[in-house]
């Protein structure tokens, strides 16, 4: 099986997705399609031995659409318009498709001219042709019963171009209804042909009324039965609506634009002899040495070789605060070096890069689909169709009921101009572009919408300890020394480090590692020992002059006649840290303990997913003592110990078991499967390659706090999601039967096409707009976590009832019942 993209050209309307898709899913060895209309893009699964990427072009193309493979187009395919490619080459470069963003606004570009054309000929249009109706002064020339036809010609001079310039709608739509598949141009084209038809039909009958020298019938005739300032309303309506539409979805996408935007366009290279060149960074290849200068963009992924330098990374972790980088450290793409200089060994080029990876993470996250929006494509499929027998229906009833042909076809061109399927297939593509999006600016990555709803419905959060919860490296905690006879300590904790420091230097201990760190934030420099022994499963030993000096643990000392003190031994492990004792000469010099400290964020995390109504569990190898140390400092109260690798993926299964929707959050290469079996994987970005492979979710700053951030956002953007679809089936239940006229014999009042035309623009509009309030989306509980860390006077209890408060009066498209009962619905 194999998964390709393709832009897809001529799409306007969620019918046109729902057709796409349709004519696709029917192809044998099609596994799975996906079209997102926001995009103009296709993703398709399918069996390469069964199926060519040739054949299922040809089938959108059967279907009245143009498409093109991403691999084979690039930014030049169908749906592409001219917007400007990353670099790419030998297919290892940065695959810069054209973005959303670019392509809306060359759309909004080039509907800038048809949409002047329209306004300049419409305003003059509607003023002759409703001037009369409600005593406008008219020109002497078009006005009175002797000047109808000059009156019904200058209208149709005047309508002539707004349709030339909106020709796209009717060539569409009629092309549409010829296969079949009927979509929103097919109702604008209707609408506006049906209009002018009708208002030909009349002036060919005012012509004959002249002929037969009956004036008063032709304006009879000029004032009730010409409708060219209806279809010139409704075209331009329309392309007003779609103008300030297109305009509004460019905004969509500014996260992808401003990811693509980081990507610097060349490098410096240091050849061999120690020349540098300046190259177009699609032209590095791996293994070259780069030099990257102070305030430049890091070109590629590498490890730096020589130099120091401070990288600020918060374009791809969110993490404001400068990396320092020396030799041996890597460094990202599209990361920025700040006042140090060095060279770096180019490791990832291309589409390798963690750029082109959270590019590609984003852009996938947008073309996929919820649960939640299957729907609306089911509405959307058999939407056109029956508005427009709705519209037939319409204009029959009102001819049996008396109402006469003018009034029963305003009806049902009202019908066809007010009905918007669009609102219906923008609701979820915008709102997942807005929201992934607003998670990647966050350092939050989601791999596909599927995830990004399966988050909000997560009710346990199963956290691994080592490198999730904790830093996953040892640092010293605690420098104790050993207390003489006299009762005061034998020496300093500067002095004892100092002997620890020379004993540590030459092993390659992980606890050794913490301790020469120590020892070089406090400046001290090891001295040299003679005869360093190292003696397994007990710990080292040497000679400093005529002194024996030792380290290791209890039974070290044991071997050696040195007493320790036990009760201050078993406090230690008691808060889950590693002690390592000290002599000299024989006697104890002190302890030095080590431990894995705990994630700045982490208790804050937990805090912040107890008030989103999350349990929190910790699953972990360590022993019992230790994850029991951890755990309470995190504020965890349910622990899971001595669990092997394998079977935490066993532990997860039976948390599912229970009917409980489980995140994973791990990091190492023993939590992947854990990772892909709960409903969410989470790695955290500083974890191993595979972890994030086999995760749903990518937190690129390493902060357990965005593990409650994401599902905040989740709830934010799903919730965004059934107001649009709610607001968007409201509009037209209610809309169309309003623009059929059940409201006449009650109110006497029917609704004129051009209200309705303009009525169907603003909802997709409004669906639009409704999305990009995700961009400011305030993650009320976690910012209330963290400003109750700085001022604890507020209740965590009344932070969770705020929130719910408020997710109920911004969502009326949420029953009271569904937010008590989300969990049963999810088990």
């Amino acid at each position: 099986m194999k998964r390709e993209s393709f832009d897809v050209g001529g799409m306007t309307c969620a019918a046109c997705q729902t057709h796409v898709e349709s004519a696709v899913r029917r192809l044998k060895g099609v596994k799975d399609v996906t079209v997102n209309l926001l995009s103009a893009s296709m993703s398709v699964e399918f069996d390469e031995s069964a199926l060519t990427r040739d054949e299922i072009c040809d089938a959108v193309e059967r279907a009245g659409y143009s498409a093109m493979s991403r691999d084979e187009g690039g930014s030049d395919g169908a749906a592409s318009d001219g917007a400007a490619d990353l670099v790419g080459t030998s297919g290892r470069g940065l695959a810069r498709r054209a973005s959303p963003t670019r392509k809306l606004e060359a759309q909004a570009r080039a509907m800038r001219t048809q949409l002047i054309v329209s306004v300049v000929f419409f305003v003059p249009l509607i003023y002759i042709g409703m001037g009369p109706m409600i005593g406008l002064p008219m020109p002497s020339s078009l006005a009175g019963s002797s000047h109808a036809m000059t009156l019904a010609l200058c209208e149709l001079v005047l309508c002539v171009p707004i349709i030339y310039a909106n020709g796209a709608y009717f060539k569409n739509g009629f092309r549409s209804l010829i296969h079949g598949a009927p979509t929103m141009d097919a109702l604008i084209a209707i609408g506006a042909a049906a209009s002018v038809g009708w208002s030909i039909v009349t002036m060919l009958l005012m012509a004959s009324a002249l002929g037969d020298g009956d004036a008063h019938m032709a304006h009879t005739l000029a004032m009730g039965g010409l409708y060219l300032e209806s279809a010139g309303a409704i075209l331009t309506f329309v392309t007003i609506g779609k103008y300030l539409e297109a305009r509004s979805k460019s905004r969509c996408g500014d996260a992808i634009e401003r990811l693509c935007d980081l990507a610097p366009k060349t490098a410096t290279v240091v050849e061999e002899d120690g020349t540098e060149s300046t190259v177009a960074v699609e032209r590095i290849r791996l293994g070259q040495t780069l030099l990257v200068r102070p305030g430049e963009s890091i070109p590629v992924d590498g490890i730096v070789i020589e130099g120091a330098s401070s990288v600020d990374e918060s374009a791809l972790s969110g993490e404001a605060i400068p990396v320092e980088k020396t030799s041996g450290d890597t460094v990202s793409a599209a990361t920025v070096n700040g006042t140090g200089s060095f060279t770096m060994r180019a490791t990832r080029i291309g589409a390798d890069t963690t750029l082109a990876g959270i590019i590609r993470l984003v852009e996938n996250a947008s073309a996929t689909k919820p649960a939640i929006a299957r729907l609306a494509d089911r509405v959307a499929a058999v939407f056109v169709p029956a508005v427009l027998i709705i519209a037939a229906i319409t204009f029959a009833c009102w001819m049996l009921a008396g109402g006469g042909a003018g009034a029963a076809l305003t009806a049902a061109v009202s019908v066809v101009s007010i009905s918007c399927p669009c609102a219906l297939g923008l609701a979820t593509p915008v709102a997942i572009m807005v929201g992934t999006g607003r998670g990647a600016e966050m350092g939050i990555l989601v791999k596909d919408a599927a995830a990004l709803e399966a988050l909000r419905c997560v009710e346990t959060v199963v956290f691994d300890k080592t490198g999730t919860l904790t830093c996953g490296r040892p640092v010293v905690s605690d420098i104790i020394p050993a207390v003489g006879e006299d009762g005061n300590p034998v020496m300093s904790q500067r002095a004892l480090m100092k002997l620890a420091c020379s004993l540590e230097s030459r092993s390659e201990h992980p606890l050794a590692s913490a301790i020469m760190a120590r020892s070089e934030e406090m400046g001290i420099v090891a001295r040299p020992v003679d005869n360093l022994e190292a003696m397994p499963g007990l710990g080292i030993r040497a000679r400093e002059g005529a002194n024996e000096i030792a380290a290791g643990n209890e039974r070290l000392m044991a071997r050696l006649g040195i007493a320790v003190a036990q009760k201050r031994l078993d406090a230690l492990a008691h808060e889950g840290k590693t002690a390592l004792l000290f002599a000299r000469g024989g006697r104890l010099a002190g302890t030095i303990a080590v431990t894995d400290v705990l994630r700045p964020t982490s208790a804050l995390a937990v805090q912040a997913l107890s008030a989103l109504g999350v349990r929190t569990i910790m699953l972990t190898g360590d022993s019992l003592a230790t994850a029991t140390a951890v755990a309470s400092r995190a504020g965890i109260s349910e622990i899971v110990a001595d669990v092997m690798p394998a079977d935490k993926e066993r532990r997860v299964r039976e948390l599912q078991q229970t009917g409980h929707a489980v995140a994973m959050v791990g990091d190492g290469i023993n939590d992947s499967p854990a990772l892909a079996r709960a409903d969410v994987g989470i790695a955290i970005g500083a974890g191993a390659d595979i972890a994030k492979e086999g995760a749903d979710v990518v937190l690129m700053r390493s902060d357990p706090l965005d593990v409650a951030r994401a599902i905040e956002l989740s709830r934010g953007v799903i919730r965004n999601i059934r107001q649009d679809l709610f607001w968007a089936l409201v509009y037209n239940v209610c809309g169309i039967p309003l623009a059929a006229g059940v409201l006449y014999p009650i109110l006497g009042w029917q609704l004129s096409p051009m209200f309705a035309a303009a009525a169907m623009s603003l909802s997709s509009l409004s669906v639009v707009a409704n999305a990009l309030r995700l961009r400011g989306l305030r993650l009320g509980i976690v910012e209330g976590v963290e400003g109750r860390a700085a001022h604890p006077d507020t209740s965590g209890a009344d932070l969770a009832e705020r929130h719910r408060s408020e997710q109920a009066a911004a969502d009326p498209g949420r029953s009271i019942s569904d937010s008590r009962s989300e969990r049963d619905v999810h088990a």
